[in-house]
């Protein structure tokens, strides 16, 4: 079996990118898809290209492929010129898995999967053994060695999606081309789909993946090229490359982009182009990036919506500013302070309805939790046990037990409903309230509780 022979020059050191992009433009019909774009990937890199349906991405990675050929500019893959190799030399270097998982034949699945090893079987040649544990190698890395018997067009389309995989894996390129590879799968596959990319690129190998998903590029992708209307607007890591303003320029979208709370990766949220018509307000209580999607619902649906005390620097503090909220802050890292106290009380006893966030609680943020109860209708986001997130003891345990009592527990995804629910009750307290705000219990102990903060 012969191979082209590698040039002895400088372009393929492996200090240079395993794939170039060099100024490459391409017309289809006429019409230009792709103007002027250059970018590059290092090996063991995992990039991921995003953009507008429309904005070029297929035909980018078609032309990476060799399938098209350019009007002006090269492709260089492991310094060699794309668009200058026979078919079965480029068919070593890159091997790609397209959207469209539909097939004629009715080959079997084992069978389709080895076709990967095409590229390396002279035209009168066998599969040798080596052959044969590549294709079943490839087939248990992607899970579908179960039905390796099974004709092609028996399996769903998410199955063929990852027969399709394991071909291209049985190929053993170092460059990996995917097209929109989560967007036939469930959210069990797609998350299991790009961890297998990961250990690919973990592994040494270079992957470009066309994901609509801007959440999933920007958590699994090292880098991202950001396309639109033909145009490569920005590459570099996800927070680099997807901000508000970009985002606006390629989607002609708003767009909020915040810190996920959990993963800490980019994460970019849609805003809609006209809010509710919900009447009332609520003062929201959160922290770390907790309150961030409370604030974008509740905003999107029509309350008028304060919230703090936050921290300045907090992501939650930077989502209210983007929503237009005038958050109460304090400096960054430092506790609630009296005067920040007094002004969370204040904006709570205002308020039609308070919610509290997922929020974490310590000694330094308690005074929120300890404002919530100067509210007269308090709904609680608990997505995680209060236990899981409180730092403040016995202390915070109690003032957060007091608040469920009268209050409504809800998961993120009742939100609105008992918000809504909340609001419309009005100016109705529940007998426990009642009872504290004639007596003065509530109100002494809420100073009580502080006296020596």
């Amino acid at each position: 079996m012969s191979r082209d022979p590698r040039p002895s020059t400088e372009a393929t050191d492996r200090a240079d990118p395993l794939l170039a992009v060099e100024d490459l433009t391409v017309s289809l019909g006429g019409n230009e898809v792709l103007t002027g774009v250059t970018a590059s990937a290092d090996r063991g890199q995992f990039v991921g290209l995003v953009g507008p349906n429309g904005a070029g991405k297929t035909t980018l990675l078609r032309a990476i492929t060799g399938a098209l050929t350019p009007d002006a500019g090269q492709v260089r893959i492991d310094g060699r010129v794309v668009a200058d190799l026979a078919s079965k030399a480029a068919s070593r270097l890159v091997a790609s898995v397209p959207q469209d998982t539909s097939l004629s034949f009715d080959f079997d699945v084992r069978e389709t999967v080895a076709m990967g090893r095409t590229p390396y079987i002279s035209r009168f040649g066998r599969r040798t053994r080596a052959d044969r544990q590549i294709v079943e190698s490839a087939m248990a890395r992607t899970d579908v060695a179960q039905f390796a018997d099974r004709s092609i067009t028996e399996i769903s389309g998410g199955e063929r999606q990852r027969v399709l995989l394991a071909r291209a894996l049985a190929q053993d390129t170092p460059l990996l081309l995917l097209d929109e590879p989560t967007a036939s799968l469930d959210i069990s596959h797609q998350i299991r789909t790009l961890e297998l990319v990961g250990d690919l690129v973990a592994d040494g190998r270079t992957v470009v993946a066309a994901i609509h998903d801007l959440n999933l590029a920007a958590h699994y992708c090292d880098d991202l090229w950001l396309l639109g209307d033909g145009d490569l607007l920005a590459t570099g890591d996800p927070a680099s490359v997807l901000t508000e303003d970009r985002l606006s320029t390629a989607f002609d979208a708003d767009a909020l982009v915040t810190r996920h709370p959990v993963t800490g990766s980019t994460y970019v949220t849609a805003l809609p182009t006209s809010r509710g018509d919900a009447e009332g307000s609520v003062h929201v209580i959160g922290g770390g990036g907790s309150a961030a999607r409370v604030l974008y619902l509740l905003s999107s649906a029509g309350y008028r919506v304060t919230v703090g005390a936050l921290n300045e620097g907090d992501s939650d503090t930077e989502t209210a500013r983007h929503l237009g909220i005038d958050p109460i802050t304090v400096d960054p890292f430092a506790p609630v302070d009296a005067g920040a106290r007094e002004a969370v009380g204040d904006a709570v006893e205002a308020a039609d309805a308070v919610v509290v966030a997922d929020v974490e609680v310590g000694d330094g943020n308690l005074a929120n939790l300890e404002a919530a109860r100067r509210g007269d209708r308090v709904v609680l986001v608990e997505d995680r046990p209060f236990s899981d997130r409180n730092f403040a003891g016995e202390r915070g345990q109690r003032i957060y037990e007091a608040l469920k009592e009268r209050g409504t527990v809800v998961g993120s995804r009742d939100l609105l409903g008992a918000v809504s629910e909340a609001v419309d009750s009005g100016g109705q307290e529940t007998g426990a309230t009642r009872t504290d705000r004639e007596d003065g219990t509530e109100s002494d102990e809420s100073l009580s509780e502080f006296a020596d903060d």
